[in-house]
């Protein structure tokens, strides 16, 4: 079967997507978790006084949260109706790794687990921290002249 052959098939076969709804749905899932976030943020700066440390505290609570609700299959039931929404950078980025860690988990804590678990996330750390060096040695070289 030739590639436009494929293309057409799958095209005939495939459910269309109500893409405005999808948007719509994702913009509001989205929103609604970045809510939360902010609210956290104002909670935990009104404990600790530093926004820093506010901060930070709402990113570790995203990730456990997230991290649960994957291991507990409810994560990936609300990422099924809301799509990208749920690809809010800190809990798109916790849910791929505890994914990848219950994927694996069959095979053992270090062939499976240690192994596998940055498959989907170890891209993002190395490029991100690839791009995060090269931005500083920029900064440093022009800080030179």
């Amino acid at each position: 079967m030739t590639g436009k052959l494929y293309r057409d098939y799958a095209d005939g076969r495939a459910k269309k997507s109500p893409l405005v709804r999808d948007c719509a749905v994702a913009w509001l899932i989205g929103g609604l978790i970045c809510a939360g976030g902010e609210g956290l943020r104002r909670w935990y700066l009104t404990l600790t006084g530093d926004p820093e440390d506010a901060g930070l505290m709402v990113s570790a609570t995203l990730i456990v949260l997230t991290a649960l609700l994957t291991g507990l299959g409810v994560f990936d039931k609300l990422a099924r109706h809301a799509g990208g929404g749920t690809l809010v950078p800190v809990t798109g980025f916790a849910n791929s790794i505890a994914s990848a860690a219950l994927d694996s988990k069959s095979e053992g804590f270090v062939t499976g687990v240690g192994a596998k678990i940055f498959t989907v996330a170890g891209p993002v750390i190395l490029y991100g921290t690839a791009a995060g060096m090269l931005q500083g040695l920029i900064l440093w070289i022009a800080g030179l002249f």
